[in-house]
């Protein structure tokens, strides 16, 4: 099915220009908010008594468009004060915060979606839009679940879904929520992660989907976001998620599941024992090498070391023109975090690496690190502390966990190599397998 626009945008401009002369000035004005003149196929939503459209797509695809406009198919009628098919909406975002600037005041939201005549009020102290019609929406967080214990609804949006921390929990309160009317209907926006409860959504029979990556929305895009994108990221794991919308499976013999990145979350890192800066050198220094993997990490070491916990701090990775800038980037890294160690690999630079390394900060604490095993073998142990629930994350940094996501015990599926995996396996080793190793237990001498 093609959009109005589709059609009018395939047609010469002299019969685009005859069309809309002849419309009269009442359509005319109204024209930019007849939302199914203007919509993607992905946007519309799908015919048959579903219970839940599932919007799935890239950043920028026009999912909040399509959910803003849904509601207002939903809650108004043919005229501004005549009732729509629902009186009772739940908007659920990940916060409250979001769910107001996005699913009410952002630029595809719902006020903005509205003609004047039809636009409804905010109730900021009620967290609610009230319609002319008297129909209303009350914005709900998926930080906090039980707060839809209690209301009842023949209509919900929500919002980034695969984001939600307490996804399982908010989707369940709201299921025993959707109670009103003939046939309550869901709209879930959402760019793809491979996470159980959209996996389990998806695969329900009451669910449809449409689908749609980035760059079916391009002309409401600027094109230095999207050339920036795909240069960054097409071709990646990330990318084949944030851009083309796809909800991606864990390989064979993943050694990081996505499960187990998601458990190593954490909003705000504790004061630690320990900070490092691990880096993993390229072959050669010039444009087209491969990256110099740079990962700042840390520990807590109270207690035996099965009590120890790390921290992925940051992903200070460079893509160097040469040896003095990583070596720079990575004693930047370590200043700008109080480190006390810088750890290189020395396989392929042997001691040229160190000696990069003095030339920017001669008296920086350095420790040489040599592999003697494959990169699959010796990433397996701390992929074990993943298991164990003892490594944690910091945000911001999926280009790392990108890379995590493509290694398998048969190797790095990705292209290039997994010089940020790299860096983090030394980093971790060093704080946490290698202390653990030579860790004593103490000596009390009897009275």
């Amino acid at each position: 099915m093609r959009s109005g626009a589709a059609l009018l945008a395939s047609v010469s401009v002299a019969d685009q220009t005859d069309f809309l002369e002849g419309l009269p000035d009442d359509v005319i004005q109204g024209l930019p908010y007849l939302f199914d003149f203007w919509a993607l196929d992905h946007q519309l939503a799908p015919e048959g008594d579903w219970r839940t459209w599932v919007i799935m797509g890239g950043r920028g695809a026009g999912k909040t468009r399509a959910g803003a406009e849904w509601v207002r198919s939903m809650v108004e009628g043919a005229r501004p004060r005549d009732p729509g098919r629902a009186r009772r909406v739940a908007l659920i975002g990940e916060t409250i915060d979001q769910a107001r600037e996005v699913m009410v005041f952002g630029e595809s939201g719902i006020l903005a979606c509205s003609p004047p005549d039809r636009r409804p009020d905010w109730i900021a102290s009620r967290r609610m839009l009230v319609w002319p019609n008297g129909a209303t929406a009350q914005l709900f967080s998926a930080h906090e679940p039980e707060t839809l214990r209690g209301p009842q609804f023949d209509c919900a949006w929500a919002d980034e879904l695969a984001k939600w921390k307490r996804a399982g929990d908010t989707w369940d309160m709201l299921q025993f929520g959707l109670r009103l009317g003939a046939l309550p209907q869901a709209c879930v926006t959402t760019t793809p992660r491979n996470v159980g409860v959209l996996k389990d959504l998806i695969a329900r029979e009451g669910t449809v989907m449409t689908h749609a990556p980035t760059e079916a929305n391009r002309m409401h895009l600027a094109d230095s976001f999207l050339a920036e994108v795909q240069r960054r990221y097409a071709g990646t794991r990330l990318g084949r998620q944030e851009l083309d919308g796809v909800l991606l499976a864990d390989p064979e013999g993943a050694l990081w599941t996505t499960a187990m990145i998601e458990r190593a979350h954490l909003d705000r890192l504790p004061v630690m024992d320990r900070v490092i800066v691990a880096v993993d050198p390229p072959v050669t220094g010039h444009k087209r090498s491969d990256a110099c993997g740079i990962i700042v990490a840390g520990a807590m070491m109270q207690g035996p070391p099965q009590d120890w916990r790390a921290y992925v701090i940051e992903d200070c990775t460079v893509t160097a023109a040469s040896p003095a800038e990583w070596a720079s980037a990575a004693v930047r890294a370590l200043e700008r975090h109080g480190a006390e160690r810088l750890v290189a690999e020395v396989n392929q630079g042997g001691d040229l690496v160190e000696s990069v390394v003095r030339q920017v900060a001669p008296l920086v604490p350095f420790r040489a690190v040599r592999a003697a095993r494959g990169k699959a073998i010796r990433a397996e142990p701390v992929a074990a502390l993943y298991e164990q629930g003892r490594v944690h994350h910091a945000r911001g940094l999926a280009e790392l966990e990108d890379q995590m996501g493509q290694m398998t015990v048969q190797g790095y599926l990705g292209t290039g190599s997994p010089d940020r995996v790299d860096a983090l396996v030394w980093a971790l080793h060093e704080i946490l397998i290698v202390p653990a190793q030579t860790w004593q237990k103490p000596r009390f001498r009897a009275l």
